[in-house]
């Protein structure tokens, strides 16, 4: 597994590096069977430090955990630990779904953009309908299922999933309800 360990406005020494390759590495091989990179990310909020976590998985999931404290290396056990706690809870669906799979999840490339709001435009009317873009990116739509979707969703901690489905072979949306439950939008 590749690690990408680093800090924000922080130095971040071979002891913690050392340490974190081998927590994590522990953790994710515990419950995921082939996880290609780990990145890993301290920083400082107030007097608190602040770890957050993000592993690949072959599969075409990706886990994220964050936590802090008051100490660095209490920051990334609590961490660790969170991750371990979603894998572990994840792990009978992450071996259903991978026996089924014998290739990784398929991935078609989008543009994602951020649309810019301006409260005093809000109010008058609007000479264009075109938006102003702040922010273009690329982006990657994966090809699942929506059980796995689904999954993918609440490991990455995403309130809303843009999938293509396997199934039917077009876009669908994963999106979790104000009442808890998760809701799933498959245009004809």
């Amino acid at each position: 597994m590749r690690y990408q360990i680093t800090g924000k406005q922080i130095d971040i020494g071979e002891a913690l590096q050392t340490h974190v390759q081998d927590g994590l590495g522990a953790a994710v091989q515990k419950y995921a069977e082939r996880p290609t990179d780990a990145n890993v990310i301290f920083s400082k909020s107030a007097s608190e430090f602040v770890c957050e976590a993000t592993v690949h998985l072959s599969t075409g999931l990706t886990a994220q955990a964050k936590a802090h404290d008051h100490e660095i290396y209490a920051a990334f056990e609590k961490c660790c630990e969170k991750m371990e706690k979603q894998l572990r809870r994840y792990k009978r669906r992450l071996k259903d779904h991978h026996s089924s799979r014998s290739e990784p999840v398929e991935q078609f490339g989008a543009s994602s953009y951020i649309l810019a709001s301006d409260n005093d435009e809000m109010e008058s009317e609007p000479e264009g309908l075109q938006p102003m873009i702040v922010a273009e990116m690329e982006t990657k739509i994966p090809s699942l299922s929506v059980g796995e979707a689904v999954m993918q969703m609440e490991l990455a901690g995403a309130p809303v999933l843009v999938f293509r489905n396997e199934g039917k072979d077009g876009l669908n949306v994963v999106y979790r309800r104000d009442d808890g439950n998760i809701g799933w939008i498959d245009p004809q």
